[in-house]
């Protein structure tokens, strides 16, 4: 098991989202860095979908029971066990009565420390996903605070055996200034053909007031061109509301399942972790349109890079580091 030394700003646990709820008001949430969450866990030999700890915008640490194998996936952290530091995107063994430090350095919001076996709290509606705005287990849900006991999963895996697994080459280019692509939304129309334009020419800053439930863009704003309130409808994690204010807001992970704001555009599965990387307060993206096909072919092709580029580093020096 692990415990919590230090928490980050906002440390939680995440599986791959709470489906299937929607339709009762109930978010998906999941992990902000989705590609960063399944990579973390092929790394270390568990379903892709197997919950993990979200460590956000600050430090973190924490205390190994057992003998384990972790991997830390994400971006602006340095991993460090004990006085090693080592690093992301691989798997890495840590003996029983071990430090694992995340501290926060270099641009980026989240990492995902997956651990072999999965992190085993008590479920809610066929999840571990922590939503901290919704009570589902008869007490409100909270971030991981210090002392904290996470129970870890049984594995049959010899642990030593999978250190050093890591990635062929990096399977996406996080960035501070990021291109984002998206498709045009169910209330394109409403908006007039300069406030499209602004849209795909502007660059947008990310609010420093964005949390889990959305990104806040700061930038030009967009002036509707059909007056009058939307009927609440659906709403899914990229879509992309433009409030009575013209200021952008981009649904994330905890967004809620209804929404009564036109929607201009939506953020394609691909490019979500682009998005969720960049800094907040500092960080700044542009939009650029594309196509259902060329989104759902963009996404299929990320996932297959990941699952097909894993690979068992075989130099002595690679397995010293890992195993200690």
């Amino acid at each position: 098991m692990l415990e919590v030394i230090e928490p980050a700003l906002l440390t939680t646990v995440q599986d791959a989202g709470r489906r299937g709820w929607q339709a009762f008001g109930v978010p998906l949430s999941g992990p902000m860095d989705a590609l960063a969450h399944r990579a973390a866990n092929l790394l270390v030999n568990n379903p892709p979908e197997a919950a993990a700890v979200e460590i956000g915008m600050t430090s973190a640490a924490f205390y190994a029971h057992n003998d384990c194998l972790v991997a830390a996936c994400g971006a602006g952290f340095r991993l460090w066990v004990g006085k090693w530091q080592l690093p992301l995107w691989t798997s890495v063994y840590v003996r029983a009565g071990s430090t694992i430090s995340l501290e926060k350095a270099g641009e980026g919001n989240w990492l995902t420390l997956a651990v072999h076996g999965g992190i085993q709290t008590p479920p809610a509606l066929g999840s571990r996903a922590t939503t901290l705005r919704a009570t589902l287990t008869g007490q409100p849900a909270r971030p991981l605070q210090a002392d904290d006991i996470l129970p870890i999963g049984s594995g049959r895996a010899f642990l030593p055996g999978l250190a050093a697994r890591k990635l062929a080459s990096a399977p996406i280019g996080y960035s501070l200034n990021p291109i984002i692509r998206v498709i045009p939304g169910p209330q394109w129309d409403w908006f007039a053909a300069e406030s499209i334009t602004t849209f795909f020419r502007s660059t947008y800053r990310i609010s420093s007031t964005s949390d889990r439930a959305g990104f806040r863009l700061n930038g030009p704003l967009l002036q509707r061109a059909r007056k009058g309130e939307l009927i609440s409808e659906g709403m899914a994690r990229g879509c992309i509301q433009v409030p009575a204010d013209g200021q952008p807001i981009v649904m994330q992970a905890d967004c809620p399942t209804t929404g009564g704001y036109p929607k201009i555009a939506s953020v394609i599965a691909a490019d979500q972790p682009l998005l969720a990387q960049t800094p907040l307060g500092s960080g700044q993206v542009r939009f650029v349109e594309t196509s259902v096909e060329e989104a759902q072919a963009s996404y299929r092709q990320l996932i297959h890079e990941l699952e097909t580029q894993i690979r068992q580093t075989q130099t002595q020096d690679d397995y010293l580091w890992a195993g200690f």
